[in-house]
């Protein structure tokens, strides 16, 4: 067969708002105005005729700020559903930047399919005269349809950057390089859990700060919080009065999971004392490697919804 016989690739965009749909109102304020079809049809038109049939669905027109976990749960659904048909080579996800770290790893962490599922959005609306959208999704559907883009779960690709979504983080709050990771060069992915809905699994983060007490742990747990995150100093380290409210989460069989508040690096369990990492880590507190407090939150909650222990995950 010629390469002008072979049958064209098949994607489905799916778009739920955010910047990449947006244009500016007259006080200059975004609003997601662009339906799914008119977002995606001019960049699906830049592909060579009969190279690629691209499908459009809308599942939410929301600013990511605004994204809920059961409109996660629905974005889940839908795709399950799309890559039940084996002739659909790849998804691709229109996402506000503000939670698409997230929703992305909700996907990841119940996605168990060669096939890749890849986010893209944009740092400027649709109508700025340097609108870095259509590029972004232009890219994210090359991406899409590349054999190299299997086997290796969700997939961020902004601002020219292809990144695996565990460790992935907004590290920019308007350069077009808007992410960048903070996982290893080869991050071990955990084996994908069965989908489960995440709406209503509690998870709350709380920072950790030097002097911070016991309060807002408690308030958590007083709140139903099935389980915590907390944000911690150094490598996963709290004071005193913090760690012993941590240990009324373990003693109330909530689970914790510890991140940082660094920038770069991994969590590790390496200082003694009331609330070193070492010590939470003996009393059962999960470090979370190379993820911050926002994914570390999905993974928590995923675990509790699948009856996984966090550990794994992690």
């Amino acid at each position: 067969m010629s390469d002008t016989d072979a049958a064209p690739a098949r994607l489905v965009v799916l778009t739920t708002g955010g910047t990449i749909a947006c244009t500016s109102d007259r006080q200059g304020h975004l609003l997601p105005a662009l339906d799914g079809e008119s977002l995606v049809r001019p960049i699906a038109d830049r592909f060579p005729a009969g190279s690629v049939e691209v499908e459009v669905r809308e599942i939410a027109h929301v600013d990511s700020a605004s994204m809920t976990l059961a409109e996660v749960d629905e974005l889940n659904a839908v795709i399950h559903e799309i890559l039940a048909d084996p002739g659909v080579d790849g998804i691709v996800v229109t996402h506000g930047t503000d939670s698409m770290e997230e929703t992305a790893m909700a996907v990841d962490v119940f996605h168990d399919d060669q096939r890749p599922v890849v986010f893209t959005g944009s740092q400027k609306p649709s109508d700025h005269p340097e609108a870095d959208g259509p590029n972004n999704l232009f890219e994210a559907m090359v991406v899409a349809m590349d054999a190299s883009a299997r086997g290796i779960g969700v997939l961020i690709v902004f601002g020219h950057a292809v990144l695996p979504v565990r460790g992935a983080v907004k590290w920019h709050t308007t350069d077009e390089l808007g992410f960048a990771t903070n996982a290893p060069e080869d991050p071990v992915r955990p084996t994908p859990l069965p989908v489960q809905e995440l709406a209503d699994v509690r998870v709350d983060i709380i920072p950790a700060h030097a002097g911070s007490d016991g309060t807002f742990v408690d308030a958590a747990l007083e709140a139903g919080a099935k389980g915590l995150v907390i944000e911690g100093m150094g490598s996963g380290n709290v004071g005193t009065a913090m760690a012993a409210a941590i240990g009324r989460a373990i003693d109330a069989d909530v689970p914790v999971v510890m991140c940082t508040r660094v920038p770069r690096g991994d969590v590790h369990g390496t200082y003694g004392g009331a609330g070193g990492g070492a010590t939470l880590a003996a009393r059962g507190v999960v470090g979370a490697g190379c993820v911050h407090a926002p994914q570390a939150r999905i993974i928590l909650a995923a675990a509790i919804a699948s009856g996984a222990h966090p550990q794994t995950l992690f």
